[in-house]
């Protein structure tokens, strides 16, 4: 087979290295892929096209007579690729447009749980500022604020105060910060306990849940700084108990598939939940409508099973037929950035020891930000590099990618120092 994957992060390298398993694929094809994503075994080319460029990515797609694409981003997911590509009769996998809106608009899936009565925190939707702003006068805190639209993991703000969350609303809604991703916003109540990732694949029908996993979203140790795309993650989460998983697959998981079903937006391929566990039980943060990243950096290394086997399956609606395995192991990410992230930062620094992988089993430097310039790898953005290591126990993952975060360096590196550090609580 050819696979031909669009994106170019940290989650597309960790896609990228799980294809590359495969028996079944012999030439992988990624657009725009990375510098990282070009050295990974079976990648052929990294075509400089962009995730939203549908016409050129199925045009190149027929040229290179591709079997089979994966969308790894939620915006071209949202913009609808999925549906540009069944146009032109290409097997492609990823929910189409519109049940991508579970990820592409959160008031949406606010009132897909409320119809369906699919556990998740108290909320309002609002399209007038000045409506938010009167309902804000008689609300109780802290609270949280949600741009409706996709804001790259950011458009989240918790706010301690009425001042904040009015500083809040016209950031999102006035001064459109996240664009017309604030047009529309939610203001939800503010939810406590440990939150938890966990992805499924999804046939349309059938749900099949890998292992859980936990993010780090704040810039700064303690969970203190902006909001960022991710700054590690660890899987399993130990916190995601066997009462818990039971629980999320009577009252979550099947109800949220057939619930997209039932509206006429039937669902096929990843669907992330990223929950609370509360102490009135599990409850839905929010849906994303793909891989997490850096989620997939821990969850794909440790799964068993052949990935193309599994996305086959969803497209064809025999996901029932898979039994998904993974490994009886950990694994720890931790994100190396670049310092100013995710504000402002410079980029173009060589990025040194790469070559201290190399052959090195457990341990993955799974490439978000970086591209060739004359002939060295150098930092391209604001997340560069995601060190991924595995271990017998969470306490062992987190050792070992700590210490492959020492084998790598370039100018401005930056990372948090309590990535997992949850572990040593459980």
């Amino acid at each position: 087979m050819k696979v031909l994957i669009v994106g170019g992060g940290g989650r597309e390298h960790a896609i990228a290295y799980s294809v590359s398993k495969s028996e079944k694929v012999n030439e992988i094809y990624v657009a725009p892929g990375n510098a990282g994503i070009a050295k990974t075994p079976k990648v052929v080319e990294c075509a400089n096209i962009g995730v939203m460029e549908f016409e050129r990515l199925v045009s190149y797609a027929k040229e290179k007579e591709i079997d089979l694409t994966i969308i790894g981003m939620d915006d071209p997911l949202v913009g609808g690729i999925v549906d540009e590509f069944e146009k032109a009769g290409l097997r492609v996998f990823g929910p189409r447009k519109n049940a991508a809106i579970l990820e592409g608009s959160k008031a949406f899936s606010k009132d897909l749980m409320k119809k369906y009565n699919i556990p998740t925190a108290g909320y309002e939707n609002f399209d007038n500022a000045d409506e938010a702003i009167k309902y804000l006068e008689t609300a109780k805190f802290p609270i949280v604020l949600k741009a409706d639209g996709l804001a790259l993991g950011k458009g989240v703000l918790i706010c301690n105060t009425k001042e904040e969350a009015l500083d809040g609303v016209k950031e999102i809604m006035l001064d459109k910060k996240f664009g017309d991703s604030g047009n529309t916003m939610v203001i939800e109540e503010f939810m406590t306990g440990r939150e938890v990732s966990v992805l499924s694949y999804v046939d349309g029908k059938t749900i099949k849940i890998m292992t859980s996993a936990q993010d780090h979203k704040r810039a700064k140790d303690n969970d203190e700084g902006l909001n960022t795309g991710g700054m590690g993650t660890f899987s399993p989460s130990p916190f995601y108990t066997d009462e818990v998983d039971e629980f999320c697959k009577k009252y979550i998981y099947q109800a949220t598939v057939d619930a997209m079903k039932a509206e006429g937006r039937e669902f096929k391929g990843i669907i992330f939940f990223g929950l609370m566990l509360t102490s009135d039980g599990p409850k839905v943060l929010e849906y994303n409508a793909r891989f997490g990243d850096p989620e997939a950096q821990v969850v794909l290394p440790r799964m068993k099973n052949d990935i193309i086997d599994v996305i086959e399956a969803c497209i064809d609606g025999t996901l029932d037929k898979i039994n998904l395995e993974f490994e009886d192991n950990a694994a720890v990410c931790v994100v190396l950035a670049s310092d100013g992230y995710p504000v402002s930062y410079e980029k173009g620094f060589e990025i040194k020891g790469l070559e201290n992988f190399d052959g090195k089993d457990g341990y993955y430097v799974f490439h978000a930000a970086s591209k060739m310039d004359n002939g060295k790898i150098v930092t391209n953005g604001g997340r560069v590099l995601g060190v991924t290591a595995k271990g017998n126990t969470l306490l062992e993952a987190r050792a070992n990618a700590y210490e492959a975060t020492k084998w790598i360096d370039f100018e401005n590196k930056y990372m948090r120092n309590d990535i997992g550090k949850a572990i040593e609580e459980a």
